[in-house]
């Protein structure tokens, strides 16, 4: 449900703006100004987007910063272009979500509607607007699922998580450091912190992140 125009997506624009850098941030397909279906949604496509967006409208190395399934996003994309990342900071990252999180997390009852029907709409606590989960959402994230063995990945990386977090194990940055290739990894864990990790304390960390990887 979040989008460019977000809380920690507008802190980095004001942060990076005050110091002079550059700073990219757009909307994944079928999310806010973007268009499109969210029923055509995969995560392929959105993998395409983050390459794409690095391809055409980015210059050098990159530090990429993704929140959520954005912190899944970044992974891929530093697998699909290692000489254009420089760095990647995850927020309550969610590697393999569509997998571990939702279908393993679904009920009988919703995993059989998704299959039969193609489609199920589950209430978000992050807006008035549903979830939608597709078959081809599920289907697709199979196939890019990077948590089953080592991580090719050896840019510094840090993990952001909240330890109150109810959408995103807190584990599972833990997890995800370990299968990293790299030595560079740190993961901070806000003992307090949710899963949006949006409160003035919480940018601002993210803010000392940012700085200590430029």
């Amino acid at each position: 449900m979040s989008d460019m125009t977000g809380t920690k997506a507008s802190y980095l624009d004001g942060f990076v703006a005050a110091r002079g850098r550059a700073y990219l941030r757009f909307d994944l397909h079928a999310h806010g100004a973007s268009s499109g279906d969210f029923r055509d949604a995969t995560v392929g496509r959105w993998r395409q987007n983050v390459v794409s967006v690095l391809d055409r409208l980015t210059t050098g190395p990159q530090i990429l910063i993704g929140s959520s399934l954005g912190g899944w996003l970044m992974l891929l994309a530093a697998l699909d272009r290692p000489d254009r990342v420089a760095a990647l900071i995850g927020i309550a990252a969610a590697p393999d979500a569509t997998e571990d999180l939702m279908w393993n997390g679904f009920s009988p009852e919703i995993q059989a509607q998704i299959t039969r029907d193609g489609v199920a709409e589950i209430p978000s606590a992050y807006g008035d607007k549903p979830y939608v989960f597709t078959r081809k959402l599920i289907e697709d994230g199979r196939r890019h699922l990077v948590m089953r063995a080592p991580l090719a990945i050896t840019c510094p990386v840090r993990l952001i998580h909240g330890m109150q977090d109810p959408d995103v194990p807190w584990r599972t940055s833990l997890a995800l450091a370990e299968k990293l290739a790299g030595g560079d990894v740190e993961v901070t864990l806000v003992k307090d912190g949710d899963h949006r990790l949006s409160r003035d304390r919480d940018l601002a960390l993210l803010g000392r992140t940012v700085e200590s990887l430029s």
